[in-house]
């Protein structure tokens, strides 16, 4: 029964990654709620012209405002249980809360042009302010930025350098675009250190695509693991490979399985809903794993010891407010690299459900934290070059 469960996960977490290619090549599509945008996307292949949500549900048109707020997700879905979800619900909760009106779009496809009709159908429907989550929208942001001058636009997980127009050019953001990212490499770190510090010794990271963020993940979660091992002075195996996608599948789930047969305890899965693969492997095997953008204990269950976390939320939240308070000229035309000396915007979960950790202590965690906020442990972020570890850290980087 437990292997039929997983295996319909398995099957959902695939579909809501490739459904953003199952519809029109002519427009973006919109969708209301989770369920709406199941079915939606089931009947987009079947569909020629733009789906613009007759029966939008999430659309809060009974609300008192000319102001309107757009989401576009990226290929993933709003039910990946990760910065697509987590950015869709801050829009939400940031709605409700003033009395503006919400509403998110997924494009037909996986493809600039479409990220770029998803715009265009979110301006004409009156959208003032556009999230998107997601480095993927860096070209889409450069072609638009300068037709909608007075529509503001919110990118998360996006870098300066994903800001290059159709024909690859490196293109500067307008004062209209607020874009940020963030220093997963903290994040990363402690849960590495956690995890070797709670007397893990054989670990893995299954990394999705090997984007810049993945790969900060990843980097951060060997230097911790590097650190904890030098400090207790125990020998540590790692193994790290890119799945090449942002879902689970039988081919990565048996490579998993493959690892947790040979001793492997513990998996940081990072990109999106692959990390379906490792929670399924981990079950057959009695494994853990740890979750990543949020705290995804609540949707794995004790398998997840914990999740290397970032806020999304708060940032999306915070440029909200910049912009409804009249405060967008303090953020716009700017980038940022949000870290633990701007915020807390990464970190593990404390709470005692997801506290997976029988060692370790939320003390100790804490104090590690209160060293990267001040600087005394220094994480690197250069994501060109494997981390140096010392002589207790073996990492086997699979092709």
């Amino acid at each position: 029964m437990k292997k039929k469960a997983m295996s319909l996960l398995l099957a959902t977490a695939m579909t809501a990654s490739l459904l953003a290619g199952c519809g029109s090549s002519s427009n973006a599509g919109t969708a209301s709620n989770g369920a709406a945008d199941n079915a939606a996307a089931d009947n987009a292949a079947d569909q020629t012209t733009t789906e613009s949500n007759e029966a939008s549900d999430n659309k809060t048109s009974d609300k008192a405002s000319d102001q309107k707020i757009a989401m576009i997700t990226d290929s993933g879905d709003i039910t990946d249980e990760s910065f697509n979800q987590i950015t869709w619900e801050t829009c939400i909760a940031y709605g409700d809360a003033n009395g503006i009106e919400y509403e998110y779009y997924k494009p037909a496809e996986d493809t600039d042009e479409e990220r770029i009709n998803a715009i265009d159908l979110a301006v004409s429907e009156g959208a003032n302010v556009i999230v998107m989550p997601g480095y993927l929208f860096g070209p889409a942001i450069a072609e638009e930025q300068d037709l909608y001058p007075d529509v503001s636009f919110i990118a998360v997980d996006v870098t300066e350098g994903d800001i290059v127009n159709l024909a690859g050019e490196s293109v500067g953001i307008s004062d209209n675009v607020y874009i940020c990212s963030f220093q997963e490499e903290q994040a990363g770190y402690l849960a590495g250190y956690a995890a070797v510090k709670d007397g893990y010794t054989s670990l893995g990271f299954l990394g999705g695509i090997a984007v810049p963020a993945v790969i900060r993940y990843g980097y951060g979660y060997i230097q911790g693991i590097n650190d904890a091992a030098e400090e207790l002075g125990v020998d540590v195996n790692v193994k790290y490979y890119y799945g090449g996608q942002f879902y689970g599948d039988d081919a990565i789930t048996a490579r998993m399985e493959g690892w947790y047969a040979d001793g492997t305890q513990v998996v940081f899965a990072c990109g999106g809903g692959i990390y379906t693969s490792a929670v399924y492997a981990a079950e057959e095997h009695d494994g853990k794993v740890i979750g990543v953008d949020v705290d995804q204990h609540p949707k794995i269950g004790d398998t997840c010891i914990t999740s290397a976390m970032k806020g999304l939320g708060s940032a999306v939240e915070n440029a909200l407010d910049c912009y409804f308070n009249g405060n967008w000229a303090s953020i716009g035309g700017k980038s940022e690299q949000l870290g633990l000396s701007q915020g807390d915007y990464l970190g593990l979960p404390t709470d005692e459900a997801s506290w997976g950790f029988t060692t370790f202590t939320v003390d100790e965690y804490e104090t590690v934290l209160a060293g990267i906020k001040d600087g005394s442990i220094a994480v690197s972020n250069d994501t060109e070059n494997q981390p140096e570890v010392g002589s207790h850290v073996t990492v086997d980087y699979v092709e």
